[in-house]
């Protein structure tokens, strides 16, 4: 089993040789425009563009919580959009994010990741605006993910 590796950096410029996927989190609302999608759009138009078709188009898509959109960027890097947040805000309901749709979308993740023979870079997913825990969700990172070999940085930004 391997251990998640953390380093301080930018998850937009992963480290290390290698095929890479660069994992984050979306809303199912087909929103972009604050956190993290804001480094990816700025260093690639690709996911953004993506993401927003695949929710524009989602009645004939599979586009929901828990699904996951894999886009190429470069020869050795894809950024997979995972759909792991309700919503946007904060409410009577919550948090935004849902550990089920996480804990779906790195089962995807992981296959598609160990087919390319890649490892995995994100930052805290889910922690942000999302609203969840690193507690909770740094365990299904493990189950999902190290567990079945796969190589796994975290950055936190500075």
């Amino acid at each position: 089993m391997s251990e998640i590796t953390y380093v301080r950096g930018d998850a937009t410029a992963p480290q290390g040789k290698g095929v890479k996927v660069i994992l984050h989190v979306c809303n199912d609302l087909g929103g972009w425009g604050k956190g993290f999608v804001l480094a990816l759009s700025r260093r690639w138009p690709e996911p953004e563009a993506a993401y927003r078709r695949w929710h524009r188009e989602r009645a004939h898509n599979d586009f929901g919580l828990g699904a996951v959109q894999f886009v190429q960027v470069s020869p050795f890097v894809r950024v997979a959009n995972l759909v792991g947040q309700h919503g946007m805000r904060r409410g009577s309901k919550g948090v935004p994010v849902r550990y089920e749709a996480v804990d779906t979308g790195l089962a995807t993740v992981a296959d598609h990741a160990l087919g390319l023979g890649a490892s995995v870079h994100m930052p805290r997913i889910g922690c942000g605006l999302a609203g969840g825990t690193w507690s909770r969700i740094e365990p299904l990172i493990e189950s999902r993910l190290t567990a079945r070999g796969l190589s796994v940085t975290v950055y936190d930004f500075d």
